[in-house]
């Protein structure tokens, strides 16, 4: 049975939280010894990370845990009630400048966003988009 762990880390509505956020998470699964995440994980954290605090007002949350079955799950919570867009296809995606991070992203992982939150303490209508699966 693989090593289950839980970790989340607070971050106010600065853009600098999103470089914090990067850089906590590739300390994590580097002391666990899942090196081979770091990539993946990096850019679909950064992605969870910036849009909460570019597209809200309040504070953050990045959460990684590793379940029982051995699945990392990366979560970032916001104070936003409503679910994000889901993800469009990734043909779809070539044709923008921008926002297309999640579906650039999204190869191998397994995205959505549950009604409880990703990390105790938000307020019970926050929303937690989040990926899960990065073995793949």
């Amino acid at each position: 049975m693989p090593e289950t762990w839980d970790y989340t880390l607070y971050v106010p509505n600065d853009l600098r939280a999103v470089t914090v956020c990067r850089r906590t998470l590739r300390l994590i699964l580097t002391l666990h010894g899942l090196i081979g995440l770091v990539d993946t994980a990096e850019l679909l954290a950064a992605e969870l990370v910036s849009n909460a605090v570019r597209h809200t007002k309040g504070p953050a949350a990045l959460r990684v845990r590793r379940t029982p079955q051995g699945v990392v799950w990366i979560g970032a919570w916001d104070s936003d009630p409503a679910p994000p867009d889901p993800p469009r296809p990734l043909e779809h995606s070539a044709e923008l400048e921008y926002g297309s991070g999640i579906e650039g992203s999204t190869c191998g992982a397994n995205w959505g966003w549950p009604r409880q939150p990703a990390a105790p303490g938000p307020p019970p209508r926050a929303r937690a988009p989040h990926f899960t699966d990065l073995s793949r």
